[in-house]
């Protein structure tokens, strides 16, 4: 009995040979420790620049509007019990006056004691061996230009004859803008008995308009109308370098030698946990801290920086 045969299907070497080959991916080469290491110190000095850009130009007017809308609640209360400060020592950051005018962009802006660059994250700041606005004398009254909100970014827009109107404990006073001048501009005329004189400062750029990289203050000095008022004795005479225009603020060095670790020591612990933990357990604990952290810092590098940006 003859078996059934199984066919023999021939073999095409060719089509074999035309067959593709699936390629084989090489292998990357693993990064060095070095490497690594250096990766991730330009990535983290990367994300501090962007968040402190961040910081600088998108959350600091939230952090000044904030500021500006507790001080007006305080200054309307001094103002109805009729507590506000007019003279004498008066604490930096206490609310003294407010100040008004549409034409320089200014809008019930709260006036702060004081002109170091922390003061004036709260809004403008009066100049503490000045007079207050409305008394015998000149006052000085400086503003940012650029972050937290920048106060008196448009007062280089000033035109002789624009009014400014500031309420004191001492009532409401009217002044008359007569010029807008720069470092190396002509002085104002002497102020004759019994008038006052109000002076803005912020910062400026090269060419127009006004630059957060400043390269000089600018004033815009304004007359009062009417008579001034008297003021009380005890204003100090001297300020700190810090109060100064464009002065950074050295202290503010302390902060951030305390800020720093925090810092550090809260991201290096966010990364122990993730791995001891697991990943959102981690940063559920530790990015809260991270954040306050990097706040403070920000607020304390931003203090360096001479006060009118």
């Amino acid at each position: 009995m003859s078996g059934t045969q199984t066919p023999v299907v021939p073999v095409d070497s060719n089509a074999e040979a035309a067959a593709p080959s699936k390629p084989v991916k090489a292998k990357k080469p693993p990064i060095s420790t070095f490497n690594g290491f250096l990766f991730s110190i330009f990535a983290t000095i990367g994300i501090l620049c962007a968040w402190f850009l961040i910081y600088l130009f998108l959350l600091t007017p939230f952090q000044e509007a904030r500021s500006q809308t507790i001080k007006y609640g305080n200054l309307r209360e001094s103002l109805a019990l009729q507590t506000t400060p007019i003279g004498g020592a008066i604490a930096p950051g206490t609310p003294v006056a407010l100040i008004d005018s549409p034409s320089l962009g200014l809008s019930s802006q709260v006036v702060v004691e004081g002109t170091s660059s922390g003061d004036l994250m709260n809004g403008p700041g009066h100049l503490r061996n000045s007079v207050l606005p409305g008394q015998m004398g000149v006052s000085y009254l400086f503003g940012r230009a650029s972050m937290f909100g920048g106060p008196f970014a448009k007062i280089e827009r000033a035109r002789p004859g624009d009014l400014i109107t500031v309420t004191t404990g001492q009532g409401v006073f009217t002044y008359v803008v007569e010029d807008v001048r720069r470092v190396n501009s002509p002085l104002p005329q002497p102020l004759a008995t019994g008038k006052g004189r109000l002076t803005l400062v912020t910062a400026t750029g090269d060419g127009s308009g006004i630059s957060w990289q400043p390269s000089e203050a600018l004033y815009v000095d304004a007359t009062l109308k009417g008579d001034a008022q008297q003021y009380p004795p005890g204003r100090p005479y001297v300020v700190t370098r810090s109060e100064l225009p464009l002065q950074g603020d050295p202290s503010a060095l302390l902060s951030l030698a305390l800020a720093l670790p925090l810092l550090i020591g809260s991201v290096v612990f966010g990364l122990w946990a993730r791995n001891r933990w697991g990943l959102w357990q981690a940063w559920l604990v530790a990015l809260p801290v991270v954040l306050a952290s990097l706040w403070a810092v920000s607020q304390a590098a931003v203090q360096l920086l001479p006060n009118l940006l």
